[in-house]
């Protein structure tokens, strides 16, 4: 049986009774106190731990099985893995060694031995937390702070920047070798499980790529006519040796899910038959764009590459900002109100410019905030005269500056009051970004796949949100200490 909240307890205090130092200035401490908040608000606390329970057990029965991690568990080790910038290692150190951070989980002193915080078993459980369900989590922290600070939704600003995707630097030869690198261990594999003829010199076959890939290192380096003529060389060696181990990939995985075959072999060769098929596929499609473009020397656009095998949803972004003009990833638009929370979050799909989403997203904010917003201030980025008239008829105070060193002059000099001082104020977003990326692991994602992906961002925001909250609620407690100091300044001032 799950249970959605910690029991009552001899051995731990009351979570809204759990004491912290507020002298500390670890980024834990904000994080714990907006926590203990959530869990002393019972209506929020009710919503949040239905939205958690639901992605946690999906279509089975809380009622049944063995008591495994409850929802607030859950909830607060979630909240601290990005909140903090962790790794599962460390958060499952904290978990089984932070005294504080146990209490607020509702574990008492006697329960040692009783509670397994392994990192396996703490990854599986915060990994069942929908995309979605997180930007239910972030509204509802977001709500919860504007009771405090009704004001604060007042003002917004909002920009897009990438948050990169795991991946080493792509070039068609590595792409290729890493695709075969799987291709072979998976067809390898399954032929020996179900003892099928074919793949016993699978070693040697990835040596020999390994062997050509680094060869075309090699010829890269040469600019001169003769590397050229070289580097094609290689190129067709290794798409040779490619095309025939993806055919024999193929083949396997034909005979795997041929009907007559599926009653004698093992039920999970088909679902390993499609994962060889989808790496034949993604590797076969790295070696056509190689083929288009040095054997036929042809200009391949962006959306025709591949630009990892294992995270085949990045997009190449090229921003032209130092010291990273080009970025592997996805674009990330965030909003936040005057106080700091991000009230909107989104990972923009492939081809998906910043000006196209200010106007419906701004929309939806209204609409959802009851009409509170008076000023929102966007980047040039989010620049069309289109979008300066529509955005006009949703906020009193639009603020998106214009393209154009003398637009942008004379944009300066016959705005408002409110519109220069949006404007001067806007460059705080920046450093709502540099926190996300610097303190809640938004500079690279660590996940894997696009719903990974959009889980990361989504705790990332969460960590931020539960941070900016927390140092709210301690600025109440006591304004002097120093768990509730902050460089800095919010949107109003």
């Amino acid at each position: 049986m799950r249970l959605s909240c910690p029991e009552p307890r001899l051995d731990c205090l009351p979570i809204s009774l759990v004491p912290l130092n507020l002298n500390c200035r670890d980024e834990i401490i904000p994080i714990l106190r907006a926590l203990q908040h959530l869990y002393g608000d019972v209506p929020s606390r009710q919503k949040l731990l239905r939205l958690v329970g639901k992605d946690v057990n999906q279509s089975t029965s809380r009622k049944r099985g063995r008591r495994g991690m409850n929802y607030w568990e859950i909830t607060v080790l979630a909240a601290t893995r990005l909140g903090c910038n962790l790794d599962y290692d460390k958060l499952q150190d904290l978990a089984e060694n932070h005294r504080r951070l146990r209490q607020i989980m509702g574990i008492g002193d006697w329960q040692d031995e009783a509670v397994d915080f392994d990192w396996q078993r703490i990854e599986s459980n915060v990994l069942k937390l929908r995309p979605a369900t997180l930007k239910k989590l972030n509204d509802l922290v977001a709500h919860v702070g504007h009771v405090l600070e009704p004001q604060a939704i007042a003002s917004v600003r909002g920009d897009t920047f990438v948050v990169e995707t795991n991946i080493h630097y792509p070039t068609e030869s590595s792409l290729i070798g890493d695709g075969l690198r799987k291709v072979v261990t998976l067809a390898a594999r399954m032929a020996a499980a179900q003892g099928l003829p074919g793949w016993r010199q699978h070693q040697h076959w990835l040596k020999k790529v390994k062997r050509q890939v680094w060869a075309i290192c090699r010829a890269s380096r040469t600019k001169t006519q003769a590397g050229k003529a070289r580097l094609q060389t290689c190129y067709q060696e290794l798409i040779q040796e490619a095309e025939a181990l993806l055919q024999r990939g193929r083949q396997l995985a034909a005979l795997l899910q041929a009907p007559e075959n599926l009653s004698v072999l093992d039920p999970a060769c088909g679902a390993g038959a499609n994962e060889l098929l989808h790496f034949v596929d993604l590797t076969a499609q790295v070696c056509d764009t190689a083929r288009r473009r040095v054997l036929l020397d042809e200009t391949v656009s962006n959306a025709d590459k591949i630009f990892s095998i294992f995270e085949p949803h990045t997009e190449l972004i090229q921003r032209g900002k130092q010291p990273n003009p080009t970025q592997f990833g996805h674009n990330t638009l965030v909003i936040e109100d005057a106080v700091g929370f991000v009230v909107w979050y989104d990972v923009l799909g492939k081809g998906v410019l910043d000006q196209d989403v200010v106007v419906p997203v701004m929309r939806k904010l209204q609409d959802r905030f009851g009409d509170k917003i008076q000023s929102a201030s966007f980047d040039r980025s989010f620049h069309t005269p289109q979008n300066q008239q529509d955005l006009a008829k949703i906020v009193p105070t639009p603020c998106i500056a214009s393209k154009g060193e003398a637009k942008g002059r004379q944009q300066q000099q016959e705005g408002t009051v409110a519109f220069r001082q949006a404007r001067q104020r806007h460059s705080g977003i920046e450093s709502a970004i540099g926190a996300l990326q610097a303190g809640n692991g938004l500079k690279r994602c660590r996940d894997r796949s696009q719903p990974g992906y959009e889980r990361y961002v989504g705790l990332g925001i969460l960590g931020r949100n539960l941070q900016t909250l927390g140092k709210l609620l301690l600025d109440r407690d006591q304004a002097d200490c120093q768990a509730a100091k902050s460089k800095r300044k919010g949107a109003a001032g």
